[in-house]
């Protein structure tokens, strides 16, 4: 899923993306609001976490052009104030949520994952294959009804994989997805947290999920997919 930040303190901007993406989210960075609303109004987003005080459009300028466009993705609002005032208008204008700086980063990844399941409905978010199941919103993932404990890694690449069954992704789309890198021809690190995953989603299975492609990369069986 992919969230536009809109944060003029670039530290707490960096902070908010990095805690995101290690929740297996794609994040834009946007310090300013002109900046922001014309990408907003460009890409499709699905999540906006909007600083209010913002150079350039404010958040609450942005929010209400948005509306009047009928751009109707989530928007959670950002506020170092405590006025209720504020926080009564931006939900007046479309906002979906608040949350006051200074805040806890768990706090706002729960609030991000309430919004989207509000918003897209739970049955969007949970991936399923056969008797395997994958809750995109908590994180969750089961076989047989049976929970499995994965690492983040593991969800991570368990997601990308698992959305588009059939496809062969190389090593080098998978370290730059899942890690965030570019690929390294000597490193194995692909092929280790493979192994891994299959350990845990395939249990005493004869058949994985996760197939390889001789001296290509990796695969999620094509199968029906809810």
């Amino acid at each position: 899923m992919n969230i536009l930040v809109v944060e003029d303190e670039k530290k707490l901007a960096q902070f908010i993306g990095k805690g995101l993406e290690e929740h297996s989210f794609a994040v834009t960075v946007l310090h300013n609001g002109d900046d922001a609303y014309a990408l907003a109004c460009a890409e499709p987003f699905d999540l906006i976490v909007l600083d209010i005080m913002l150079p350039g459009r404010d958040g609450l300028s942005i929010l209400k052009n948005l509306r009047a466009r009928k751009n109707t993705v989530p928007v959670i609002l950002v506020t170092a104030r405590s006025e209720a005032t504020e926080r009564v208008e931006g939900l007046r204008l479309g906002a979906d949520d608040y949350i006051a700086k200074p805040f806890y980063m768990d706090e706002l990844i729960v609030r991000v994952q309430t919004v989207l399941r509000r918003t897209s409905g739970e049955q969007l978010s949970i991936l399923r294959a056969e008797d395997l199941s994958v809750n995109l919103m908590t994180r969750e993932v089961a076989r047989g009804g049976k929970p499995l404990t994965l690492a983040p890694r593991e969800f991570a690449l368990l997601e990308y994989l698992i959305r588009s069954p059939g496809r062969v992704f190389t090593r080098s789309q998978i370290l730059e997805h899942v890690w965030g890198c570019s690929f390294d021809p000597g490193t194995n690190v692909v092929d280790v947290c493979v192994q891994r995953l299959r350990s845990k989603i395939d249990a005493r299975e004869a058949e994985s999920f996760i197939g390889a492609v001789r001296g290509v990369g990796y695969r999620f069986r094509k199968m029906e997919v809810g």
